[in-house]
């Protein structure tokens, strides 16, 4: 029984972290955001709404300076004031960012948003469990061996999971008669508007595709679905 008390150490853990961080999340969302009201995204998103036959879909502004767009557990969506920033200063398009809103539409329909949530504490306590074991078997570089092990796994399901949400996007995108130029457009603008050009990063390490292989994966779906 002794042998497993660091995996079940490790799990409680998982648990306590996925729910603290769930609650935590919820509460900031609900206190720094409010609904989208600008008359022309809205009237994309009704385009998108008809093509999923839903009455509407509500996108809320989050009151916070990087620009992202965020799918929420409990299946929300939203953009960043600073995203939203960038579309009022004429930097990005309403259609680029309905591409956006698509994106994380396909987050909560794929069940990206709660997964992540759950896959996040899964790190941590995978993060943990190894560095219990591997701790008694290399001292000193145990933690840093768990912390790239586990860091690895997860980027390569995060990047798993923006291929499909992107696939979700170019497939409504093309429905709702928007099309995909935006959607592509926009990823070669987001590394100057996220400040991320010159990333040193491996790019098996980071949690998104690089921008030419997503660019390229969208070009091979768009060429698959329009025959």
């Amino acid at each position: 029984m002794l042998k497993f008390t660091p995996i079940l150490i490790a799990l409680l853990y998982g648990f306590v972290l996925w729910w603290f961080s769930a609650w935590r999340l919820r509460h900031e969302l609900d206190a720094k955001s409010t609904e989208l009201a600008d008359p022309k995204l809205r009237a994309l998103t009704e385009r998108m709404a008809q093509a999923l036959d839903l009455p509407r879909i509500r996108v809320n502004i989050y009151e916070i300076e990087p620009v992202n767009g965020l799918a929420s557990p409990d299946g929300r969506i939203f953009i960043t004031r600073g995203f939203y920033d960038q579309y009022r200063q004429g930097k990005v398009s309403a259609e680029e960012l309905a591409s956006v809103i698509a994106h994380e539409l396909g987050h909560v329909a794929l069940g990206h948003a709660r997964r992540r949530m759950i896959d996040f504490s899964g790190q941590n306590a995978l993060r943990t469990a190894l560095i219990m074991l591997l701790g008694r078997f290399i001292p000193g570089l145990g933690p840093m061996i768990a912390g790239a092990l586990s860091s690895m796994v997860m980027a390569r399901l995060s990047r798993g999971d923006e291929y499909e949400a992107d696939a979700y996007a170019t497939a409504l995108l093309m429905k709702s008669g928007i099309g995909t130029a935006a959607q592509k457009s926009l990823f070669e603008k987001l590394e100057d508007l996220t400040k991320s050009r010159g990333n040193s990063q491996p790019a098996w390490l980071l949690s998104h595709p690089k921008t030419h292989q997503r660019i390229a994966a969208i070009e091979a779906n768009e060429a698959k679905w329009a025959r």
